[in-house]
């Protein structure tokens, strides 16, 4: 399989958008050493962008991304693909509202997966986000769709765009890749912020009428009209 001549332009601005998300990765500190990754699709094909795999983020630029089918197979690129990159192919067979996916073991997400409790919503900005609690999926071995199969499982029917898998760490979802990111980064904040509240005391969760007032509000009022929230 080649890059079709119509999805050229469109796999060139992914690269320096996909490039530049995760240096956002870095930045909320989400990320170590080589672990993590971005992937967008590409809009029309049944292709992706996503990182290479164990090269450093000093090292990552948009020539280095690496062009997948949506089987995880190498289409265009110098590097092999990331390790994830067959769970997010699942992800966009299965799912194709999602524009983009993203995976960290940021730590206090990574501390939830590794006492495999889903996070309970009990703060609004959880609310907000993510309509709910954060759930947790199953546990399942790196290297093919197995990871993918559990995410798709776990949030077909779920307004969460983030979930934790067990014992390993955070994929979340959005419409585009950048949208992705965000959960990513909210999901390790709500996390950090419930963990250190848990060794205060019992958790109080939100009331469900609650959460859904406040999902719609965040989702449709608050904002600017067609900006990002």
């Amino acid at each position: 399989m080649t890059i079709p001549e119509s999805a050229k332009a469109a796999v060139d601005e992914l690269r320096e958008h996909v490039s530049d998300l995760h240096a956002e990765l870095v930045r909320y500190d989400l990320v170590v050493w080589t672990a993590g990754n971005v992937s967008a699709r590409v809009p029309g094909h049944d292709l992706m962008v996503i990182k290479p795999s164990g090269v450093s983020y000093d090292d990552l630029s948009a020539d280095r991304m690496v062009v997948c089918d949506l089987h995880g197979r190498l289409v265009e690129g110098e590097h092999s693909p990331s390790s994830d990159t067959e769970a997010h192919a699942h992800v966009y067979r299965h799912m194709p509202e999602v524009g983009g996916v993203v995976h960290t073991h940021s730590n206090y997400a990574s501390a939830w997966a590794a006492i495999g409790e889903p996070i309970p919503c009990v703060l609004t900005a959880m609310a907000d986000e993510f309509g709910g609690p954060i759930p947790l999926g199953p546990f399942a071995r790196i290297g093919d769709d197995a990871i993918g199969r559990g995410i798709v499982d776990t949030l077909t029917g779920h307004r969460s765009r983030a979930v934790i898998m067990k014992n390993h760490g955070v994929f979340s979802i959005g419409p585009d890749a950048k949208a992705a990111v965000k959960a990513a980064a909210m999901c390790e904040d709500v996390a950090k912020s419930t963990f250190i509240a848990r060794q205060m005391g019992p958790l109080v969760p939100i009331p469900q009428d609650d959460v859904d007032a406040l999902y719609d509000r965040y989702q449709n009022v608050y904002g600017q009209q067609g900006g990002s929230k």
